[in-house]
């Protein structure tokens, strides 16, 4: 049950904090969720119109995504506070579409990416993510920060001289304001003060009106005119398909950071599918789809503080009032404050612990390996999932090598009634990286004839192993001499009697 400060406020456990009800009921608590959507949603504004143009459609079905993607996941999603829009990965996956068929068909491919994101969570794929080391997660935490900071430095070349004061202001202001207040988000005063200042001195300067026009109409339904036929499919399956791999890893690895940052659990299954089906409804308003968005989300969560889907939903609400009733006034808004706010999330989304010398010495070379070669593939490719992939294999690799050498073979000569027998000890996990180094180990030449390998310290776990057992007990008969297996557990035991004899020759 909740206590009280001194300053009378109740202290909430986490799972509380994420209370819509209690939220509600809080007006201190409503104004942080109502604040940070408002922050948000002015983040969105120029990252949506900006992956518009990377996916080569008009700026509208990248805000009208973002708009329908966070009112949508507020409802359907398994994780409170996260925000989803239009995405730069999705939009690089689904741009060869554009220019090869045109709109329709990259609508019709945002709705089959959507269907086949809630079959994938129909099927437990959020299970897979119990197989990403947290090695691989502390790369893409680092890649994503230095990715955040990249796509912000376009915005600072060949610009107005003035835009570097303004940006150095907002730095300013989102860094330091935090230390005196929080009353107010640090971001929000940032992009309110600069914008003032530049609408006032009347600076020449970037701003949001600058990236692409704002809708004026609310979005409405849409159905893409493509053909209803095999063909259709075969053009749509492999972008749709690799849209819904990249959203669903995205999403579901910035739900695993929001998790550890606000330290609470969330519902991956459900996250699975509704972004699926927040990406059905998107395509059937014209927008372009999306995921997850890590850097609009550590505004939310990490600079703004809300914890709710209050912030979520208000996101998109705030989004489109903003573009549609008062784009005049955001267009006004330089690009120097947003700037400024985005090199802010990318310097707190960044894990500086993991690069402290400390932290380096403490750490085995293989775990700091992984973390740089997942931050190496996912800033060289812009692409999350092939970062992400090439992680995970690496991780696996270098497990696989080191748990291989932890299988040892001891030798002994007993004697039993005058009757000399060669026994083998085996411990270990055996797989294909360690059994393929079993057949070496024993003395086939020198042993007497009657050879026993207990294995009561290990387990067999594939039919490398078996074959390899075959293999040894061959070449002891080869040399007239038989071999006894002894001391396998139930499983290994069952897995041999299934397999052994029958992989022939090579297997």
């Amino acid at each position: 049950m909740a206590t009280k400060t001194t300053a009378g406020h109740p202290i909430l456990t986490p799972e509380e904090r994420q209370s819509v009800l209690r939220t509600l009921k809080s007006p201190r608590l409503l104004k942080t969720e109502v604040l940070a959507g408002l922050v948000v949603a002015l983040a969105l504004i120029p990252e949506a119109i900006a992956f518009s143009i990377i996916a080569g459609v008009d700026p509208r079905l990248g805000l009208f995504a973002s708009f329908t993607m966070a009112v949508s996941i507020a409802f359907l999603g398994g994780r409170p506070a996260m925000i989803s829009a239009a995405t730069g990965a999705i939009a690089l996956v689904i741009a060869p579409l554009v220019k090869s068929h045109g709109v329709d068909y990259f609508i019709a491919a945002v709705i089959l990416a959507g269907i086949f994101q809630v079959i994938l969570a129909l099927l437990g794929v959020a299970k897979l993510m119990r197989f990403i080391p947290r090695q691989v997660m502390v790369g893409f935490v680092n890649a994503l920060a230095i990715l955040i900071f990249m796509s912000q430095v376009p915005e600072l070349l060949g610009v107005p001289w003035m835009v570097y004061p303004l940006t150095a202001l907002g730095l300013m202001i989102v860094f330091g304001l935090p230390k005196l207040t929080t009353v107010v988000p640090a971001p929000l005063v940032a992009i309110v003060v600069l914008t003032l200042i530049a609408v006032v001195a009347s600076l020449a300067v970037p701003t949001v009106g600058d990236k692409g026009e704002m809708p004026e109409s609310l979005p409405a339904l849409f159905l893409p005119n493509v053909p209803l036929n095999f063909e259709t499919l075969q053009i749509l399956f492999p972008y749709a398909l690799a849209m819904a791999f990249v959203g669903l890893l995205e999403s579901l690895m910035t739900a695993k950071l929001v998790d550890d940052v606000t330290d609470t659990r969330s519902n991956k299954t459900r996250e699975s599918w509704g972004q699926g089906a927040a990406n059905i409804i998107t395509g059937f308003f014209g927008g372009m789809g999306g995921c997850a968005m890590i850097g609009q989300t550590m505004i939310n969560v990490k600079a703004s503080g809300a914890r709710t889907r209050i912030s979520t939903f208000l996101a998109g609400v705030f989004l489109l009032i903003l573009v549609v009733a008062l784009g005049g006034i955001v267009a006004l808004i330089p690009m120097a404050a947003l700037v400024a706010v985005m090199i802010f999330v990318s310097v707190a989304t960044f894990d500086w612990h993991s690069i402290k010398p400390s932290t380096l010495r403490m750490m085995p070379k293989s775990e700091t390996t992984v973390m740089v070669i997942t931050v190496i593939f996912t800033v060289a490719t812009h692409n999350l999932a092939i970062g992400v992939g090439v992680g995970v294999l690496t991780a696996m690799v270098l497990f696989a090598n080191r748990v291989a050498h932890l299988v040892t073979v001891e030798r002994r000569i007993e004697e039993h009634f005058g009757v000399k027998i060669a026994k083998y000890e085996v411990n270990g996990e055996l797989f294909f990286a360690s059994s393929n180094d079993l057949y070496t180990q024993f003395d086939y030449v020198e042993d007497p004839d009657r050879v026993v390998i207990d294995m009561y310290n290990s387990h067999l776990w594939d039919a490398s192993t078996i074959a390899s057992l075959d293999a040894i007990t061959a070449k002891y008969e080869k040399y007239g001499k038989t071999v006894e297996i002894e001391g396998l557990n139930a499983a290994s035991l069952m897995m041999r009697e299934r397999m052994a004899g029958k992989l022939g020759p090579g297997h």
